[in-house]
């Protein structure tokens, strides 16, 4: 893989290490680090008071959520918070490695465009959470720009593809990459694995390809419906979270929206819910109609009486003519006879969650209820191995949550010298995939150097930080799930002025 976390951890291994530069507001953990510097180092009593303070994350790993608070101390309500991690160039203790990824540029998902969405749509991660070490987003921004970057700025979608595009020039780590290279038939070998393609050979293999290469294939019924695209006639959005809201977002102000999607909001409710509305204006209006669609379909309306502040998203169209949610409803048929194929269009009967049918004229069409990776690039063999033991119904793909079991169990080693770095590793975030990367460069580095690390000392005044990985007997803390933007509903730019 070739997105971010391929470029922190090749950052990494080109001999940029992490070291605890000490003033983090914790005092526990800053009492353990001052002992332990070198981040490389990293094992489960630095973390282990988290699960009892208010202050960390109980939805990412705590290795992920340790080194987040360690970069970007107070980020969720501080501006521009001073790190607590110094980065130490040591050249010689770098490890020889190649970056293979079939995206463009650098980058990997963040270069494309696998739902049809507008470029232009906000991210929901503030520039600064979108920052690898050695050049920031706001270096790039300053750069790009020549000006500083704004606070609180959502870049859009093709702002981070540049800023993942120029970045290994920046740090110095373009040697390694390699774009538009497709691998497959990955395979182990007696002294490490062999890559078929590029006949390469290495001795240790990370998987950083991530979850979100392959858009979830619609049923057999809505096949037909994949090669409509006329924006004259209604948008078929199939999708309860971000990427169908992208679609119906993207979609032309004037076309008629219907939506299907799953309304189940004390059981599994839609990731949209959490979005502040002035924070994330457009996802908390899409989130609105979803609402509103359904407390209409259960035949009572919303609490009377509270006055709601105006969605500065709302003007965008007439939502009350061009959106209909359909809720729990689900497709019967689809019918698109030679006159209707030539004319880009097809009819489909929908029942509702009440039994009730309708049938619309659809132009184009959305199936878009989530992304997955896959594994298909491993040799049949080493895909068992990493597969193994696990509850895999199509073993071709792979969800945040699929290969937890055995990283957990095993420190990101996934089965023996293959390792799990970046969403792969069950953390979509990319503030989150320091902790994988770190901790695996940290493995690598060490099985390279065979040193152990030191347990006292300043590791910024040694000649040589000392690598070392966790021992196989501490294991990662099993993490409750939940999702992935579950602070969304904060609007950070507020909580910070009230702080200030």
């Amino acid at each position: 893989g070739n997105g971010p976390a391929a470029l922190l951890l090749s950052y990494l291994l080109h001999g940029h290490l992490p070291v605890y530069a000490g003033g983090h507001h914790d005092s526990v953990l800053d009492s353990k680090l001052c002992d332990k510097p070198d981040l490389r180092c990293l094992t489960p009593d630095l973390y282990a008071h988290f699960h009892s303070s208010l202050r960390y994350s109980t939805q990412a790993l705590p290795i992920n959520t340790l080194l987040d608070t360690l970069i970007r101390p107070n980020a969720d309500t501080t501006i521009d918070s001073r790190t607590c991690v110094d980065w130490i160039f040591r050249p010689d203790v770098a490890v020889t490695h190649a970056i293979l990824g079939n995206a463009p540029a650098p980058g990997g998902q963040w270069t494309e465009d696998p739902v049809s969405a507008s470029a232009s749509i906000g991210t929901l991660s503030y520039a600064e959470m979108l920052s690898l070490p050695g050049y920031s987003f706001a270096d790039h921004h300053q750069r790009v720009h020549g000006e500083p970057l704004p606070d609180f700025l959502r870049p859009s979608r093709e702002e981070v593809a540049s800023y993942f595009a120029a970045y290994p020039s920046a740090v110095g780590i373009s040697d390694v990459i390699h774009n538009n290279c497709y691998v497959e038939r990955i395979s182990r070998t007696k002294d490490g694995f062999f890559i078929e393609p590029q006949r390469l050979q290495c001795k240790h293999l990370v998987l950083a390809t991530g979850i979100f290469s392959i858009n979830i294939p619609p049923p057999a019924v809505l096949r037909p419906l994949a090669p409509l695209h006329s924006d004259s006639k209604p948008l078929l959005v199939v999708g309860s979270g971000f990427s169908a809201a992208d679609v119906i977002i993207s979609a032309p102000p004037s076309q008629k929206i219907i939506h299907l999607y799953n309304w189940a909001p004390e059981e599994r409710p839609s990731p949209l819910r959490g979005c502040h509305p002035q924070a994330y204006p457009e996802y908390a209006m899409v989130y609105r109609q979803m609402k509103q669609a359904a407390a209409e379909d259960e035949r009572h309306a919303s609490t009377p009486g509270v006055k709601r502040k105006v969605n500065p998203f709302a003007a965008n169209r007439d939502w009350a003519d061009v959106y209909e949610g359909l809720p729990n409803a689900e497709i019967v048929s689809v019918h698109q006879s030679d006159a209707e194929r030539d004319h880009d269009v097809a009819h489909v009967q929908i029942r509702t969650c009440k039994g009730q049918i309708k049938e619309f004229v659809i132009g184009s069409f959305a199936y878009v209820v989530g992304r997955r990776g896959t594994l298909d690039y491993l040799h049949e063999d080493l895909r068992g191995e990493v597969l193994k033991d696990l509850r895999v119904n199509d073993s071709s793909l792979i969800s945040g949550r699929t290969l937890r079991p055995k990283f957990e169990e095993n420190n990101f080693e996934v089965t023996q010298d293959v390792f799990v770095i970046g969403s792969l590793a069950g953390d979509s975030l990319i503030r989150h995939a320091y902790g994988s990367c770190v901790f695996v460069g940290g493995k690598i580095m060490s099985g390279n150097t065979r040193r152990c690390c030191e347990s006292n000392g300043d590791e910024r005044e040694r000649a040589t930080p000392s690598p070392s990985s966790t021992s196989s007997t501490e294991r990662l803390p099993r993490v409750r799930g939940g999702m992935a933007h579950n602070d969304l509903h904060i609007d950070r730019r507020q909580f910070v002025r009230g702080e200030t």
